[in-house]
């Protein structure tokens, strides 16, 4: 198991530590850092941005709607902890190919 992120199948939740870069030219994930996904935001951390557009591209790829995705820890840091509710196989596949970057 990777230390940037864990689930938890009695709950049926995802954890995921990330590490944010706002305000770069597109939105995507780099890598890991630190015992964190890193991920490029293309939006500015100021009122609450960076963070709805991290939230919106974790659904859109993870295929999970948004609804279910929330910041656990971090909402004015650039180090965040987010949980995933019932994720799904689609997103744990996702998850592996990025453990492979």
């Amino acid at each position: 198991m990777s230390s940037w992120h864990r689930f938890d199948r009695d709950r049926n939740v995802l954890c995921i530590n990330l590490a944010i870069q706002p305000n770069a030219r597109g939105t995507e994930v780099i890598g890991k850092h630190d015992g964190s996904l890193k991920i490029r935001v293309a939006a500015p951390a100021l009122e609450n941005r960076a963070n709805r557009l991290v939230i919106e591209f974790l659904s859109e790829t993870l295929s999970v709607p948004a609804s279910r995705i929330t910041i656990r820890r971090g909402m004015r840091a650039r180090k965040k902890t987010v949980e995933v509710v019932r994720p799904g196989d689609q997103a744990l596949r996702v998850i592996q190919e990025w453990d492979l970057t």
